[in-house]
């Protein structure tokens, strides 16, 4: 697979200089190419490798399915859902699904109980919750924009906003100013949080927000956990996005996976056949990356590892 060097634009917050070298290698493995490795879907997302199972488990949101995918049995359904759209696992290994049409977050047990974790913020239904990220103090930090509510559905909460999902079962925003929120991912070290945000759109309940260009922000995370200031934001929008062992993020643009270094500068872009939604990696040695992209499932071998939860148990 060839890959191209582009330039990025990013745009640094409070005076937070960029020190990086500019001479950098491709981190795709020598004479890797994009494969496709299942195809037939309506629209994929929320790729996460099970470990135990050795399967891939992604979504098929307008056909309200999870489907499966591992080397000895192909595709498969894996179950029901409720169009589900970001999936990871947490620390303990469970999944964890992201569901627009029932605008909740549930947990799926190894033995396919389900456990509704979060639908409500102060009495007031989610709008519909798009991606989450696990961090190792055992919080879920999610998305909630509106892409999966129907036209005939209202509002309850007054925006779109990001939230952090406590162990104890308690919701809190931690972000109000972004105008789609999408795609979540911590850094290895949990230092930074990444948001996507794919910009304005007239449901949004506040006009003030709609039109505003979409981007990818960086955001310092404390040592109690908190969010404190924007470090950059890269000038593109994004879907759903990973990240490797060191600390480099894969977005999914433009018909492209693009891969930034941990100061937000583009290293090298992926080109696909379709247009990807969501990414993560698994395999034996988790450095294979798999790639929902519309209406397939994609695949190529990195040299890094992807990056698991610290206190991941799995």
């Amino acid at each position: 697979m060839k890959f191209m060097h582009l330039m990025a634009t990013v745009t640094v917050l409070l005076g937070m200089p960029l020190s990086y070298s500019q001479e950098k290698k491709s981190l795709i493995e020598a004479d890797a190419s994009v494969k496709k490795l299942a195809s037939g879907m309506a629209f994929t997302e929320g790729p996460v490798w099970i470990p135990a199972k050795k399967m891939l488990v992604f979504s098929d949101i307008p056909n309200s399915r999870l489907m499966q995918w591992d080397e000895v049995g192909g595709l498969k359904e894996f179950r029901k859902s409720e169009q589900a759209n970001g999936n990871i696992l947490d620390l303990e290994g469970r999944l964890v699904s992201c569901q627009h049409a029932a605008r909740n977050i549930i947990q799926i047990d190894s033995e396919g109980a389900v456990k509704v974790l979060a639908d409500k913020y102060d009495g007031k239904r989610f709008n519909s919750p798009n991606d989450v990220a696990a961090r190792s103090d055992g919080s879920l930090w999610f998305t909630d924009p509106p892409w999966g509510l129907k036209e005939t559905e209202k509002h309850e909460i007054p925006g779109h906003w990001v939230y952090r999902l406590d162990p104890s079962g308690e919701v809190h925003p931690v972000i109000k100013d972004l105008a789609m929120p999408n795609g979540i991912n911590f850094s290895p070290d949990e230092s930074r949080l990444y948001v996507a945000d794919t910009g304005g759109h007239k449901r949004h309940p506040d006009a003030s927000f709609h039109g505003l260009p979409g981007g990818i922000h960086c955001y310092e995370v404390l040592a109690d956990g908190s969010l404190g200031r924007k470090l950059f934001v890269i000038d593109h929008g994004s879907d759903g996005m990973t990240v490797d062992v060191e600390g480099n993020l894969y977005t999914t643009h433009d018909r492209k996976i693009m891969i930034h270094d941990a100061h937000g500068e583009l290293i090298e872009s992926i080109p696909l056949p379709e247009n990807p939604a969501n990414a993560t990696f698994g395999g034996a040695d988790y450095k294979t990356l798999f790639i929902t992209a519309q209406t397939s499932l994609y695949s190529v071998r990195m040299k890094n590892a992807g990056a698991k939860p610290p206190k991941a148990k799995w």
